[in-house]
């Protein structure tokens, strides 16, 4: 059976295995993944499934670094690349984060785009109804997020 303490909404890239990072076994954490470890819908039915169902108290929104999919979406902002195929679904989903660098002049586009993408997903999955947004005001469910770093294995919270 699963009885997952965390549901985590992780980017697809292969590097990032949350349940490695975490260093859990089977049942013990839901994971959504998509590139750029961003809520969409049907992300967002799992991770009420997560909630609901399963009872998990905890979603922990997972950015990485290097983020290619956030790295992609740098480069269209910037430089107007057009991508083929579906790609640019994943640009629109991170374009705000993007630009929300740009605007605080990050030194580091890329790691301050990543973490705004994840604070972004945070503020959207907390006010996400009726199910999480609810969860959250009973206080049955807390919403975190944090960065993992490739390099050295280490989470920090954002």
């Amino acid at each position: 059976s699963q009885a997952p303490f965390a549901s985590i909404l992780s980017c697809a890239d292969s590097r990032v295995a949350p349940e490695l990072a975490f260093d859990q076994g089977a049942g013990d954490l839901f994971v959504v993944r998509v590139a750029g470890n961003f809520v969409n819908e049907d992300g967002l039915a799992s991770l009420e499934f997560g909630a609901a169902v399963l009872q998990s108290p905890l979603i922990l929104v997972l950015g990485h670094t290097r983020c290619g999919a956030v790295a992609s979406t740098i480069d269209v902002v910037k430089n107007g690349t057009q991508l083929p195929g579906h790609l640019p679904a994943l640009v629109d989903a991170i374009r705000p984060a993007v630009e929300t660098a740009q605007k605080a002049g990050a030194a580091d586009l890329l790691a301050e785009a990543t973490e705004a993408n994840v604070r972004l997903n945070v503020e959207r999955l907390k006010t996400a109804g009726p199910i999480l947004a609810q969860r959250v005001a009973e206080r049955k469910l807390t919403i975190a997020g944090g960065v993992y770093d490739l390099a050295t294995g280490k989470v920090k919270l954002v």
